[in-house]
């Protein structure tokens, strides 16, 4: 009974943590970056832009480039697989659902916690390593992005600034981790690699913003150009990882489709949650 409750509970952990993650990005991609991008093509430095869909333009040109790089990468990684086909390996994961109650086998609940997330079966493990890296690309160009902008920011609105880039990087490293831990057949050096870039990339931005400190103009159009390029892009990659890559995929083709309706409730409020804590750091970042 009690390994039963333990095994139940860590499902429902990983949930929440998974769909917190979830909304996290979504709102990123939307409220923070995509936002963020048509206030600096709307700027007033720029003057009046002969084409007003600049911003979502390249918004919708980083969503299909996050498409064709996982949708050709994953036809790489099967046609790879297809040649040099693992069976062994894959055979005790495709096999011991459907054995009996033999000694060594696992139970329903923890089945249902190792396979927490790939659901998709054997044909999930290329595509899932390419959409969390495509996700951390984008994450990783904004990121960059908000270390110079906090340096340059100038006193007054520093302390500000600082807090909730500290809040919008604990969430979004939060939704990063969450799927890097998920990761299947991906090595520990992998993974440590993954989240050492996430954690140093925002330090890295803090210090080209201290060395183009007394150069830099947020003013210039060529900056206001290039800030609001970064975040359309960064809003595209993360909208297709967010939306297909997270969403759908857990709740549509994933393990969520037909959840407990405890679990399922436990996992919109996680979402919509996730949505909520971005959504209102948009006020300041």
């Amino acid at each position: 009974m009690q390994r039963f409750f333990a095994s139940t509970m860590n499902i429902f952990v990983f949930t929440i943590i998974k769909q917190l993650g979830t909304g996290i990005m979504i709102a990123t991609a939307f409220i923070h970056l995509l936002t963020h991008a048509e206030l600096m093509f709307g700027n007033q430095c720029l003057g009046t832009l002969q084409y007003e869909a600049t911003a979502t333009s390249i918004f919708m040109a980083g969503l299909f480039i996050t498409f064709l790089i996982e949708y050709f990468g994953n036809r790489i990684a099967l046609s790879r697989g297809k040649k040099h086909p693992q069976g062994d390996d894959m055979e005790p994961s495709a096999t011991s659902s459907h054995t009996g109650p033999v000694s060594g086998t696992k139970t329903g609940l923890d089945s249902a916690i190792a396979n927490l997330g790939h659901s998709h079966g054997h044909q999930g493990f290329p595509d899932d390593k390419i959409s969390v890296f495509l996700m951390e690309a984008g994450i990783v160009f904004h990121s960059v992005i908000l270390g110079v902008t906090l340096v340059v920011s100038g006193d007054s609105g520093y302390t500000a600034l600082f807090i909730v880039i500290i809040f919008h990087q604990m969430f979004e490293g939060l939704a990063l981790g969450s799927r890097i831990a998920d990761l299947a057949n991906t090595n520990i050096s992998t993974k440590l690699v993954m989240s050492s870039i996430f954690a140093l990339i925002t330090p890295l931005g803090m210090a080209i913003g201290l060395g183009v400190l007394h150069s830099f103009n947020g003013n210039d159009k060529s900056t206001i150009v290039a800030i609001g390029t970064l975040d359309a892009f960064s809003a595209g990659i993360l909208a297709w990882a967010a939306i297909v890559d997270m969403w759908t995929h857990d709740w549509l083709h994933g393990d969520l489709k037909d959840a407990s309706i405890g679990r399922m409730m436990t996992g919109l409020l996680a979402l919509i949650s996730g949505m909520v804590l971005m959504g209102v750091l948009g006020k300041w970042a």
